[in-house]
């Protein structure tokens, strides 16, 4: 809750700078900031107070800044620089941080920007660029500090000395051998705690957990936080070192997947602008927007096949949405559970079982406790024993399949390549709506009618 009050701090304060005019006192304030924090008051501002804090950078902090920003926010900043800017912006850039950027540069842009690299820097950007994002690979940085097993600590030091700069955020050095296969990663604690003349085979970790390429980044989030890892190498199929991970990337990875997971819940992006422009805005949500009314239209459809019930016993009508909510509420309950644990891979095909029938079984003794609870209130409200029973049973029957629904759904879309936690709402609420409706108004006309 700090952190947020300082946020909320210092956008006030930003804000109530640019709005006065005293510009030269908004650089200032910009100035003590970290990039990442500029990042997320510019993510704030609307559109055009944006322009005009990105102006007000310190040039030496847009780089940083604009690996910070978040896709669609920092391509529409690029598409108001010109190109020398630009080139400044990105020069001196880590190349983890150049790969994700250059995607949102003009094609005349990324030519100049990738030409302006050595040779060596080219050959890595184009290996990070040609793996997945959401991959190692993409995560990984290609720049790394690698020696060979069989020289001193000392030289060790007297190479990092002579290196001057090192990779932003370098925890350890990695061993490799003459054709660059990796043997395992030397921590500089030991470098600079051990003797100077002791080997570098001698104190180097062999076991240090490393990442292949192909692995993903939501795995390599996973193994970061169990095994409480600082930074790994990654390398590829022939063992050879490309490159590393550090934590400030994971970091990264674990917030747009906490983003992702909530956003996705309601049909939106985590990259998506909540200062976009209207018109953007509104064709984004309208897609399941319309999807839900074709299964409410769906849901609504079942109702009508009861229409002589429903004229017959008018009660019914009012007591159908206390069956559907009940199913509601305990279905998003499971599909919430379900969908955050598949995606800390806690949830697969071998303990898929164990967790249906737990799920089942809560369905069922919460079923079975709010069934009396719901009869109960409708005698006393509607002195209706019949109707009582009906609406009891009826509640009973939708928790247990809002159970199955949280549990299943999830499966059968991530067997289908769709996203459980974008489209998985939208299904749950049409299979607790049409049990629900079904069960009730069906015991309905069997028992009342």
């Amino acid at each position: 809750m700090e952190f947020e009050a300082n946020k909320k701090t210092d956008l006030g304060k930003l804000t109530e700078a640019l709005e006065s005019g005293m510009q030269q006192h908004a650089a200032a304030f910009l100035s003590d900031l970290e990039p990442a924090e500029i990042a997320r008051l510019i993510e704030s501002l609307p559109p055009t107070k944006r322009d005009i804090v990105w102006n007000l950078v310190d040039e030496s902090d847009d780089a940083d800044v604009l690996a910070e920003l978040n896709d669609e926010v920092r391509s529409r900043l690029i598409a108001g620089m010109d190109t020398a800017d630009l080139l400044a912006a990105t020069e001196g850039m880590e190349l983890d941080d150049l790969a994700d950027v250059v995607a949102d540069l003009p094609e005349s842009i990324t030519a100049q920007v990738i030409n302006s690299l050595s040779r060596r820097d080219r050959e890595r950007l184009a290996h990070v660029l040609s793996y997945p994002e959401d991959s190692a690979g993409g995560l990984m940085n290609p720049n790394t500090i690698a020696v060979r097993p069989n020289v001193s600590l000392d030289v060790v030091l007297r190479y990092l000395r002579a290196l001057g700069d090192l990779p932003d955020n370098t925890y350890s050095i990695f061993v490799v051998d003459r054709n660059d296969r990796y043997l395992g990663k030397l921590r500089f604690a030991r470098v600079v705690s051990s003797n100077p003349d002791e080997l570098v085979r001698d104190v180097m970790d062999p076991e240090a957990h490393v990442f292949t390429v192909e692995q993903s980044a939501s795995q390599v989030a996973r193994d970061f936080q169990d095994l409480d890892i600082v930074s790994a190498a990654v390398l590829d199929s022939k063992q050879c070192l490309l490159g590393q991970i550090t934590i400030d990337d994971v970091v990264d990875v674990i917030r747009e997947q906490a983003d992702r997971e909530i956003l996705s819940m309601a049909g939106l992006d985590e990259e998506d602008d909540i200062f976009a422009p209207v018109v953007a805005s509104t064709l984004r949500r309208a897609l399941w927007l319309g999807v839900n009314l074709a299964t409410a239209f769906l849901a609504a459809s079942v109702v009508g096949m009861f229409e002589g019930t429903l004229e017959k016993v008018v009660i019914l009508a009012v007591l159908m949405p206390v069956v559907a909510s009940m199913g509601g509420v305990a279905g998003t309950q499971t599909l919430t559970i379900m969908v955050r644990s598949m995606a800390l891979g806690r949830v697969e095909d071998s303990n898929a079982r164990w967790l249906l029938y737990k799920e089942v079984a809560i369905g069922a003794l919460n079923g079975l406790a709010w069934a009396t609870i719901v009869a109960l209130i409708t005698i006393v409200f509607f002195s209706d024993w019949d109707v009582a029973l009906v609406i009891g049973a009826a509640v009973a029957i939708n928790l247990v399949a809002a159970a199955l629904a949280g549990v299943l759904v999830p499966f059968v879309l991530r067997r289908m390549r769709i996203d459980p936690a974008i489209a998985g709402g939208v299904v749950l609420t049409t299979v607790t709506d049409v049990v629900g409706f079904m069960s009730f108004l069906g015991l309905g006309t069997l028992f009342l009618t």
